[in-house]
């Protein structure tokens, strides 16, 4: 698996490249240029969509008692970080948040399922706000057979988003566990545990309607936030679209995103996305491209120290279990 991430990650990182190069690499630069302290504030701005995320996870947990708005912003920090700049198909994040929230006290089988159920949810939420944006989009340019195929392409995103759906009323974890016996053995029980149990634990955070409700909603804002993060970094470009219309860029944008999710921190998938579609809203090529090169600087600015955060928290851990486990054989 890790063979087809490095592969279609430099494929992507050609693309990428490639992209940068057709639209002319002196303009680029100028247009970043001119952007110049800009970049640093759109990267800011983001952790107040991940903040925004971090709030609609947080309202699943169970109970009165949950760790607080800020911890949950670390949890979640962390879960983008390694879904946007390590080669795990965007699921690697999921794991390492778990990993987290049991780390500070939470039970695994609700950390499983507040994320299985907070993902599930957010996808929902994306879902509406990239058909929002086609239909938007429609409306706005006009060429029938790429918008039909836009269609198409949300039309056959319809039943894989009902299959999730589906899955996880039958028991998302008891499938898993059968399909993962057999490639990961014993690994997968070790983490994820009784199967049964975590199916129960997603059930019950669905049956409470009105928090499921309100994650998606908060969900639903963060994604249109993007929408001025889109704006933000084209007013610095010197080139600002109306807010409308870089909504309709950012569900685009995530769109293309969604489907090239096998391809690591969608590598020249997002470019091309910009290039097309930034394109078709008058964006000219130079502006599309270096608003994809911002994108990447925001990530890197934004989720670089959440990786090195992580790690030290890991290993402090770790030091603290090594130095627990010889304590006890000393004594």
């Amino acid at each position: 698996m890790f063979r087809w991430a490095a592969l279609l990650g430099l494929l992507g990182l050609a693309v990428a490249t490639a992209v940068i190069i057709w639209s002319g690499i002196d303009q680029v630069i100028l247009a970043l240029a001119q952007a110049g302290w800009g970049i640093l504030l759109v990267a800011v701005f983001h952790f107040i969509i991940i903040a925004v995320s971090s709030a609609g996870w947080r309202v699943l947990v169970p109970g009165k008692s949950k760790p607080s708005l800020p911890t949950f912003f670390y949890f979640m920090w962390v879960r983008a970080a390694v879904n946007n700049l390590m080669p795990v198909a965007r699921i690697g994040g999921e794991i390492a948040s778990v990993r987290l929230m049991t780390a500070r006290g939470m039970r695994k089988n609700v950390a499983i399922a507040i994320t299985i159920a907070e993902l599930t949810l957010s996808i929902a939420a994306v879902f509406v706000f990239i058909a929002l944006g086609v239909i938007l989009f429609a409306l706005r340019v006009n060429d029938e057979n790429f918008i039909r195929q836009l269609a198409w392409g949300f039309v056959f995103s319809v039943p894989v988003f009902a299959a999730l759906v589906a899955v996880q009323k039958i028991g998302f974890f008891g499938l898993l566990s059968r399909l993962f016996r057999v490639a990961f053995r014993d690994k997968w029980k070790d983490f994820a545990g009784n199967a049964a149990r975590l199916d129960r634990a997603v059930t019950i955070i669905y049956r409470r309607k009105k928090r499921a409700l309100v994650c998606a909603l908060w969900q639903f804002a963060a994604w249109s936030l993007g929408a001025v993060e889109i704006w933000l970094a084209l007013y610095f470009l010197g080139h600002p679209l109306p807010l409308i219309e870089a909504a309709m860029l950012e569900a685009l944008i995530q769109g293309v995103v969604v489907v090239g999710f096998a391809v690591p921190a969608a590598l020249g998938v997002q470019e091309a996305g910009f290039l097309v579609f930034g394109g078709m809203l008058g964006l000219p090529h130079e502006v599309a491209a270096a608003l994809a090169i911002i994108r990447r600087c925001r990530d890197l600015i934004c989720y670089v120290p959440a990786l090195i955060a992580w790690q030290a928290d890991e290993g402090r851990r770790l030091f603290g279990v090594a130095v627990k486990k010889h304590s006890t054989s000393v004594g």
